[in-house]
Protein backbone atom coordinates (compact mmCIF):
# COMPACT_ATOMS: atom_id res chain seq x y z
CA UNK A 1 0.00 0.00 0.00
CA UNK A 2 0.92 3.53 -0.83
CA UNK A 3 0.28 6.87 1.15
CA UNK A 4 0.87 9.81 -0.82
CA UNK A 5 0.46 13.42 0.66
CA UNK A 6 0.21 16.73 -1.48
CA UNK A 7 1.18 19.80 -0.98
CA UNK A 8 2.17 23.28 -2.63
CA UNK A 9 -1.38 24.32 -3.87
CA UNK A 10 -2.58 27.91 -3.73
CA UNK A 11 -3.78 30.66 -5.35
CA UNK A 12 -1.39 32.01 -8.17
CA UNK A 13 -2.09 34.93 -10.86
CA UNK A 14 -2.63 34.08 -14.69
CA UNK A 15 1.11 33.77 -16.29
CA UNK A 16 2.57 32.61 -12.56
CA UNK A 17 3.97 29.73 -11.74
CA UNK A 18 3.22 26.53 -8.52
CA UNK A 19 5.54 23.69 -7.85
CA UNK A 20 3.16 20.82 -6.27
CA UNK A 21 5.07 18.10 -4.64
CA UNK A 22 3.63 14.50 -3.02
CA UNK A 23 5.46 12.72 -0.54
CA UNK A 24 5.68 9.17 -0.65
CA UNK A 25 5.74 6.71 1.71
CA UNK A 26 7.53 4.45 -0.68
CA UNK A 27 9.23 4.63 -3.50
CA UNK A 28 9.99 1.02 -4.33
CA UNK A 29 12.13 -0.64 -5.97
CA UNK A 30 11.41 0.13 -9.35
CA UNK A 31 8.23 -1.23 -10.10
CA UNK A 32 5.57 2.27 -9.63
CA UNK A 33 4.35 4.87 -11.94
CA UNK A 34 3.84 8.23 -10.55
CA UNK A 35 1.41 10.86 -12.00
CA UNK A 36 0.01 14.64 -11.73
CA UNK A 37 -4.23 14.26 -12.62
CA UNK A 38 -6.67 17.20 -12.01
CA UNK A 39 -10.31 17.22 -11.45
CA UNK A 40 -12.14 20.66 -12.04
CA UNK A 41 -15.61 21.59 -10.59
CA UNK A 42 -18.07 19.48 -12.93
CA UNK A 43 -15.41 18.05 -14.79
CA UNK A 44 -14.35 14.65 -14.93
CA UNK A 45 -10.82 14.09 -13.63
CA UNK A 46 -7.74 14.07 -16.13
CA UNK A 47 -4.43 13.08 -16.41
CA UNK A 48 -1.92 16.04 -16.34
CA UNK A 49 1.67 14.24 -16.27
CA UNK A 50 2.84 10.95 -15.58
CA UNK A 51 6.43 9.73 -15.35
CA UNK A 52 7.76 6.37 -15.38
CA UNK A 53 9.72 4.49 -12.85
CA UNK A 54 13.19 5.01 -14.11
CA UNK A 55 11.79 8.25 -14.86
CA UNK A 56 13.02 7.48 -18.51
CA UNK A 57 9.26 8.29 -19.62
CA UNK A 58 6.83 10.99 -19.35
CA UNK A 59 3.55 11.75 -20.37
CA UNK A 60 1.93 14.74 -20.69
CA UNK A 61 -1.00 16.04 -22.00
CA UNK A 62 -1.52 18.50 -24.55
CA UNK A 63 -2.97 21.23 -22.25
CA UNK A 64 0.79 20.37 -20.43
CA UNK A 65 3.44 20.38 -22.62
CA UNK A 66 5.47 23.09 -22.53
CA UNK A 67 4.64 24.25 -19.16
CA UNK A 68 4.57 21.80 -16.86
CA UNK A 69 7.48 19.61 -15.74
CA UNK A 70 6.55 15.92 -13.52
CA UNK A 71 10.23 15.46 -11.72
CA UNK A 72 10.85 12.91 -8.97
CA UNK A 73 13.52 11.91 -6.13
CA UNK A 74 13.40 9.12 -5.26
CA UNK A 75 15.92 9.98 -2.20
CA UNK A 76 13.56 12.65 -0.17
CA UNK A 77 10.75 10.06 -1.59
CA UNK A 78 9.11 12.78 -3.36
CA UNK A 79 7.25 13.53 -6.63
CA UNK A 80 6.79 16.89 -8.16
CA UNK A 81 4.91 19.04 -10.40
CA UNK A 82 6.24 22.13 -11.63
CA UNK A 83 4.10 24.49 -13.66
CA UNK A 84 4.78 27.86 -15.33
CA UNK A 85 2.32 30.18 -17.40
CA UNK A 86 -0.83 28.53 -15.76
CA UNK A 87 -3.91 29.34 -16.80
CA UNK A 88 -7.59 29.94 -15.66
CA UNK A 89 -8.45 26.51 -17.01
CA UNK A 90 -5.62 25.37 -14.44
CA UNK A 91 -8.02 25.55 -11.72
CA UNK A 92 -8.67 22.83 -10.32
CA UNK A 93 -7.98 19.92 -7.35
CA UNK A 94 -4.52 18.71 -8.25
CA UNK A 95 -3.84 15.09 -7.12
CA UNK A 96 -0.71 13.03 -7.07
CA UNK A 97 -1.34 8.70 -8.00
CA UNK A 98 0.81 5.53 -8.07
CA UNK A 99 0.37 2.59 -9.56
CA UNK A 100 1.88 -0.83 -10.63
CA UNK A 101 3.62 -1.05 -13.83
CA UNK A 102 2.34 -0.23 -16.78
CA UNK A 103 1.69 3.17 -17.02
CA UNK A 104 -1.55 4.49 -18.10
CA UNK A 105 -3.10 7.80 -18.66
CA UNK A 106 -6.61 6.81 -17.49
CA UNK A 107 -7.21 8.30 -14.04
CA UNK A 108 -10.12 5.48 -13.89
CA UNK A 109 -6.96 2.91 -13.74
CA UNK A 110 -4.84 4.21 -10.96
CA UNK A 111 -5.38 2.60 -7.43
CA UNK A 112 -3.62 4.91 -4.88
CA UNK A 113 -4.45 8.15 -4.92
CA UNK A 114 -3.28 11.57 -2.11
CA UNK A 115 -6.07 13.63 -0.80
CA UNK A 116 -5.49 16.85 -3.26
CA UNK A 117 -4.16 20.34 -3.35
CA UNK A 118 -6.13 23.16 -4.68
CA UNK A 119 -5.32 25.30 -7.32
CA UNK A 120 -6.51 28.45 -8.17
CA UNK A 121 -5.58 30.67 -11.08
CA UNK A 122 -6.81 34.10 -11.69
Amino acid sequence: HVQLVESGGGSVQAEGSLRLSCAVSVYTDGRYCMGWFRQAPGKEREGVAIISPDGGSTYYADSAKGRFTISQDSAKNTLYLQMSSLKAEGTAMYYCASRRLPCSSRPSEWYWWGQGTQVTVS
